[in-house]
């Protein structure tokens, strides 16, 4: 039996790194006093830590769910949405329908444009939420709650944060060793350029091994094409993100001027956004993030990748694991999953993080068991955290 949700309370998780995300500081990249920086190669700013935002969801009847987003910069804009406007809206609903909650949340800003940036961030951790409560009522995990799907499926390493091509080689080897078979590395760090940077992991790797390059949304599609044309003799598995996220037009010229998959979708809201590419763009694989979508928009792009024969490999971002958990539920569903993303620099030290057997080994995520999302956050996580 469903009862309303009571109360809903958001925090920050907050941890230090020893390497900024993407690796040592390059030259003219300095941080400012909030503990940001700009990085040079894509023009994108980045904590110097590691933060995302949590929800915590109680119902009347004592059940807690925990939701996650995006707090890498700016939390309090997600705090503030949910404080002041969304949770007065939850609170008193049941949780047994989270998409039509999510609906209704959705539309009361559409008509003023509010259809994507913080505030679908914040609709994105209420809903994880609300589907953890949902599947921990029925005594079901939400990948059963969606109708079943795969326990485990395969995960490629995503980042090589080593200073020189030589040392991220041996890095992308060392997780090769341990039964990972694909590789992701980011084009703005690859101070060699992409080509030799996945010429170098080819040579590495072997002819067999998955290599892709992100491309960081940086380039003009002109600029994108000869990057692409260039690693091309090197069997590139996909390139991701080729061009400004805006510009539509130079998406679809470039995803129909190479052969090879385009990959795109991390920072899509909604799947508004996927449709209004899908008919123009010659869109090989798409990558939902659930800290931008959460369990109801990201399973409505799996059901439009299933429809136009897309790929789906979601993204896997920066946090204390609750939406990664999420993920690997709703991913473990999708007719045309062929694997995920794993942030080895992330994971592997936020374990400590997580109550659940949630894992990544030998190159496969394996989903966590229990009802909802078969996670909670840890002693050591719940001492980190705090409200805003």
């Amino acid at each position: 039996m469903s009862s309303p949700v009571a109360s809903v309370e958001v925090f920050t998780l907050t941890q230090p790194r020893k390497v900024p995300y993407l690796g040592a500081l390059r030259e003219g990249e300095v941080v400012n006093p909030n503990g940001y920086i700009v990085r040079k190669g894509n023009r994108t700013v980045y904590p110097t830590f590691d933060r995302s935002v949590l929800v915590r969801m109680v119902t009347e009847d004592g059940v807690v769910g925990w939701g996650e987003t995006y707090g890498i910069v700016a939390p309090g804009a997600v705090a503030a949405i949910i404080n002041d406007l969304l949770a007065g809206f939850v609170i008193g609903r049941e949780a047994s329908d989270p998409s039509a909650i999510y609906d209704d949340l959705y539309d009361m800003m559409r008509v003023r444009g509010y259809t994507g940036g913080f505030y679908v961030d914040a609709l994105a951790a209420l809903d994880i939420a609300l589907w953890d409560i949902a599947g921990q009522e029925a005594g079901k995990s939400v990948r059963e709650m969606l109708g079943g799907g795969r326990e485990d499926f395969p995960a490629y390493v995503s980042g090589l944060p080593e200073k020189t091509l030589m040392a991220r080689g041996e890095l992308a080897k060392q997780w090769q060793d341990r039964g990972f078979d694909a590789f992701k590395f980011a084009t703005p760090v690859a101070d060699d350029g992409p080509a030799r940077e996945m010429e170098n992991l080819r040579e590495v790797l072997g002819p067999q091994a998955k290599i892709a390059a992100d491309m960081h949304w940086n380039q003009t599609p002109e600029r994108a094409l000869e990057l692409i044309g260039e690693m091309a003799p090197f069997d590139p598995w996909f390139a991701e993100a080729p061009v400004w996220t805006e510009d539509i037009a130079g998406l679809e010229t470039v995803s129909k001027g190479t052969d090879i998959p385009i990959a795109v979708g991390e920072e899509w809201r909604t799947h508004w956004d996927m449709l209004a590419r899908i008919g123009r763009c010659r869109i090989a694989i798409v990558q939902p993030e659930m800290g931008h979508k959460g369990i109801t928009n990201f399973i409505r792009i799996g059901a439009l990748a299933a429809q136009n024969g897309i790929d789906v490999i979601p993204h896997a971002t920066i946090g204390a694991g609750i939406f990664l958990a999420a993920s690997l539920q709703a991913a473990s569903t999708l007719p045309t999953l062929k694997g995920h993303e794993f942030q080895h620099s992330i994971f592997e030290p936020n374990r400590r993080l997580l109550s659940g057997d949630m894992d990544c080994r030998e190159g496969r995520y394996h989903l966590p068991t229990g009802p909802g999302l078969g996670v909670r956050p840890s002693e050591a996580a719940l001492s980190l955290l705090e409200r805003i």
